[in-house]
């Protein structure tokens, strides 16, 4: 009957999350869709733009979750502990491979020049402005960099922010106060003004 059909998409994530642990494989495709894609771009920033190791870490991720659903806690946040778990993969990685020893002298490989095109000077000073923004960034230490990342790359609230490095609000504030200052003296050569 047409009334009972249920409407996924105007459901909550935590309201999916508790249909899906239920048995309902439909609130798992509705979840997927909203966050498959979504995962994939965090972890192919936070990743080295490595786009085969991006697809493989959202893969893992989803099938733990497949795996284990009644590991959430469905009083909490959907996109919290999603993202937490998402971080602390990327840590992990980061652990395993000691990234941090050899990313100073790596150059991101979407970055070539095209001297046979003429770009407006808007579009130069984006991508300079865009390479430039990821070097300083490598040069930050890990925690105001996540930070900084979490909040204007993944557009995720102070809050949420907080809980999912488990820290304070304050020191998040703190933490993308320092960074954005920071940012905008070293940056401050394309007069544009970092916003928090």
């Amino acid at each position: 009957m047409r009334l009972l059909k249920k409407n996924y998409s105007k459901r909550s994530d935590e309201e999916l999350m508790s249909l899906y642990i239920k048995g309902d494989r439909k609130a798992f495709e509705e979840i997927y869709h909203r966050y498959g894609n979504y995962l994939f771009n965090f972890f192919n920033r936070k990743l080295w733009q490595n786009r085969e190791k991006a697809e493989d870490f959202t893969q893992e991720l989803f099938t733990k979750l497949i795996d284990k659903p009644e590991q959430f806690d469905i009083n909490k946040k959907f996109k919290t502990w999603l993202f937490t778990i998402a971080s602390n993969m990327c840590k992990n990685e980061y652990k395993r491979t000691e990234i941090r020893k050899r990313t100073k002298h790596t150059v991101p490989e979407s970055f070539e020049a095209k001297s046979n095109l003429k770009p407006a000077d808007k579009t130069v000073d984006e991508t300079n402005f865009s390479v430039q923004l990821n070097a300083e960034l490598l040069k930050l230490n890990e925690k105001h960099k996540e930070v900084f990342m979490l909040r204007h790359f993944d557009g995720l609230t102070m809050k949420e922010i907080a809980e999912i490095l488990d820290i304070n609000v304050g020191t998040v504030k703190s933490r993308l106060h320092n960074t954005t200052k920071l940012l905008a003296k070293k940056l401050a050569t394309f007069n544009i003004l970092l916003t928090e």
